[in-house]
């Protein structure tokens, strides 16, 4: 990489030394307005369906905006005391629970409009617009550790900080450069992490379809089929039977903590597991997150080893399942199913409840405003169930093949990790002149 012939001091500790014609300015001495936006009533249908484009936080992606599927009218950006956001601005989120990760900042193409959570910069003329997007990406974790305000719901940028947040300033003519090699930077490696991460999605699917095919008919590919009497489950091996969850498991719901703080020793204590902690792609679970239930207490129920544990609330419900590997407390939103005899095999079912036989039937009765499935629905559901020795084979089976899937998507999800970071450290090189950009 190809540095500066002269640098000066930036007196700006984590910036460093900047190119010696090179200046530092706050934000606000860049731009010529700062604007942000609102939601109109959803209760007035004149105010939607309209011909602009309304960009919420969930629309912004990486540092791009994703297709919105909402669209407001000229009446309703004025009545939301918004404002039409011209083309060409640097828009930004200022209020989400992403900031904890990450600070997405996009340039919109057309004129848009922006809800509440979302912030709009049009720059002056010391600044290039696609060069001060650039400096907001690059230094993003510098944004959120100077600029970033921890709520009790949701982060938020606080935006005295923001527009006192001081960036590196190159010439006009060379920040143009800078935002053009960027681009082709950043757009080979996009690619990169787009090929690895449809190729991950390739192997999430087939993990699927292999789960799916060996608890809906059995390894053996010769085998005589039979109705099963149920249209949703179709033909099933034919010495197989259908029974209903309840008549084969227990099911049970966990405790909720009011304050974690009580329960913050770890000596003569159970792991407590919460929705969280259970990996939603793998199942497997994070059992050392800093909260235990003392041996001595009680009031919290137990889930053995080898009991599965399924999210029925929230919107995880249905799609966050994990097989403990020791016994357990757990938060009331999970609900723990374990065998009532020898002849049922856990982790059989566990793998069944990712197949679709189980999804058809949880997420068909999926309601509330939070979403949930009742226990008492749960009891009901149909289930196949082979013979014993065959419950073990196929857990086996499937022990072996989603290791090795899971295995190689880590491994993707690694690379993705790696390019994103390359990404990152790029641009926040290239803009604090720590890299020099030539023709």
């Amino acid at each position: 990489m190809i540095k500066y012939n002269n640098y000066k001091p930036s007196e700006i500790d984590w910036i460093g030394n900047i190119p010696f014609n090179w200046v530092t300015k706050r934000t606000k001495d860049v731009i010529k307005s700062f604007v942000g936006g609102g939601t109109p009533s959803t209760d007035k249908i004149e105010y939607w369906d309209g011909l602009i484009p309304w960009v919420s936080a969930k629309d912004m992606k990486f540092d791009r905006i994703s297709e919105t599927i909402d669209y407001v009218t000229e009446l309703g950006i004025k009545e939301s005391s918004s404002k039409l956001i011209k083309s060409n601005s640097i828009l930004f989120v200022a209020r989400s629970g992403i900031l904890k990760h990450t600070f997405p900042v996009a340039i919109n193409i057309v004129p848009v409009a922006i809800n509440q959570d979302l912030k709009a910069i049009e720059p002056n003329k010391l600044v290039s617009v696609d060069f001060l997007a650039c400096s907001f990406k690059g230094l993003s974790s510098k944004i959120l550790m100077q600029c970033q305000k921890v709520g009790a719901t949701v982060d938020s940028i606080e935006i005295q900080e923001f527009l006192n947040f001081q960036i590196a300033l190159p010439p006009l003519s060379e920040q143009t450069a800078i935002a053009q090699y960027l681009d082709t930077k950043t757009q080979a490696i996009d690619k990169k992490i787009n090929l690895l991460t449809q190729k991950a999605e390739t192997y999430k699917e087939l993990r699927k379809s292999i789960i799916n095919d060996a608890v809906c008919k059995g390894l053996d590919k010769g085998v005589k089929l039979k109705e099963s009497g149920i249209e949703w489950i179709g033909k099933i091996p034919k010495h197989w039977e259908v029974k209903r969850v309840k008549d084969c498991f227990n099911l049970f719901t966990g405790n909720s903590i009011s304050d974690k703080g009580l329960f913050e020793r770890k000596e003569n204590s159970i792991d407590y597991v919460s929705t969280k902690d259970i990996d939603f792609e793998t199942g497997k679970i994070t059992y050392d997150n800093g909260v235990y239930i003392p041996i001595e207490d009680k009031g919290f129920k137990l889930a053995k080893a080898n009991s599965i544990l399924i999210c029925i609330e929230g919107a995880n419900a249905g799609k966050k399942i994990g097989f403990t590997e020791k016994d357990i407390c757990f938060v009331n939103k999970l609900c723990a199913i374990k065998s009532k005899s020898k002849n049922n095999i856990d982790k059989y079912l566990f793998y069944y409840t990712q197949s679709l036989l189980f999804e058809k039937q949880f997420f068909s009765i999926l309601n509330g405003l939070i979403g949930g499935v009742s226990l008492n629905s749960i009891k009901y559901f149909d289930i196949v169930s082979p013979t014993k020795e065959e419950q073990t084979s196929i857990a086996s089976y499937l022990d072996e093949k989603t290791q090795k899937i899971d295995a190689i998507v880590s491994n993707i999800g690694k690379q993705v990790d790696t390019l994103k970071e390359l990404r990152k450290t790029l641009i926040n090189d290239v803009v604090t002149g720590k890299i020099k950009v030539t023709a």
